[in-house]
């Protein structure tokens, strides 16, 4: 009786190994987070409550001791968010991801390791050749929050921060003209029987926007200028009501000047802020006015701006 042969070999009929698939695990990541030490900046980059979706997500997150009380989030809230407090500044920039509000000082830079990823606002027009030096010798990836964009091609950080800047520009003006900060005691709101507040606003991007949102909501009489109709249009569209707009007009920029109480400068260039009013039109502002230079971050659109 003839028996067939197989066409495996013995080897082949041998029971293996069931190879499953696996799904990439992604790598946890390391962040330090330290305190910021820039002149009025209170800021903190993260909530307890962003650092706890971290965490649960297996990230770890090291935090300098304070960083957040300026913030009103204190070491506790951190601490049971998931996150590790350290009084050792230097250790938290030793983290292979830095986030910070603030570009790093050339001090802090020299804490950070070689080939660290930096996330921060970098605001690359206010940095002198050897910041960019420094940051190539230690092969640094440096992140900046102005230049990140969501899927519809937004700048999202700088709109927010944009729309932040514009509200507080018209809260800080009105602060600062009450009488107790030795202001001229002119009352933002709208009072009847007492002309209103004038605020002049140069530049109908966003900060220009909710700058003249806050203005109008407080009772002022507002003026935009722009030399985009385009931006002016959308200016009045997105507000809802008709403001007065005008082009950069050299005239007409001067006689509201002149008249006005308050002054924003929201104007912003591609490499530098365009400077719009000069120091003989800035002369002939009223006494006790307040200028609010929004675009300082880029050299200021008045002449005599100062950071």
């Amino acid at each position: 009786m003839h028996t067939p042969t197989s066409p495996f070999t013995k080897e082949q009929l041998l029971p293996k190994e069931e190879t499953l698939e696996l799904t990439k695990q992604k790598g946890s990541l390391f962040i330090g987070i330290p305190k910021e030490t820039s002149f009025q900046e209170k800021r903190v980059c993260l909530t307890p409550d962003a650092i706890s979706a971290l965490t649960s997500n297996g990230h770890r997150i090291l935090i300098e001791s304070s960083a957040g009380t300026n913030a009103s989030f204190e070491d506790i809230e951190y601490s049971e968010a998931g996150a590790e407090i350290t009084k050792d500044r230097a250790k938290v920039f030793s983290c292979p991801i830095i986030l910070k509000v603030e570009p790093p000082t050339l001090e802090e830079i020299e804490f950070l390791n070689s080939k660290a990823l930096l996330i921060s606002a970098l605001q690359l027009k206010m940095q002198s050749k050897e910041y960019f030096k420094k940051l190539t010798e230690k092969k640094i990836t440096a992140l900046g929050f102005e230049f990140i964009k969501d899927q519809e091609g937004s700048f999202t950080a700088v709109r927010q921060l944009s729309e932040i800047a514009g509200s507080a520009s018209i809260l800080i003006a009105s602060e600062i003209m009450s009488i107790t900060n030795q202001g001229n005691g002119l009352l933002f709101g709208n009072v009847s029987g007492v002309p209103p507040t004038e605020v002049v606003i140069i530049g109908a991007g966003i900060v220009g926007e909710f700058a003249a949102r806050a203005a109008i909501g407080l009772g002022a009489n507002v003026r935009v200028f722009d030399n985009s109709i385009t931006k002016l249009r959308t200016l009045q569209a997105n507000i809802g009501q008709t403001v007065y707009t005008s082009t950069m007009q050299p005239k007409n920029l001067q006689k509201a000047l002149m008249r006005c109480d308050v002054a924003i400068g929201a104007a912003r260039g591609n490499n530098r802020a365009p400077i719009l009013v000069n120091e003989e039109l800035v002369k002939l502002m009223k006494s006790g006015s307040v200028i609010i230079d929004v675009s300082i971050d880029m050299g200021g659109c008045f002449e005599t701006s100062e950071v």
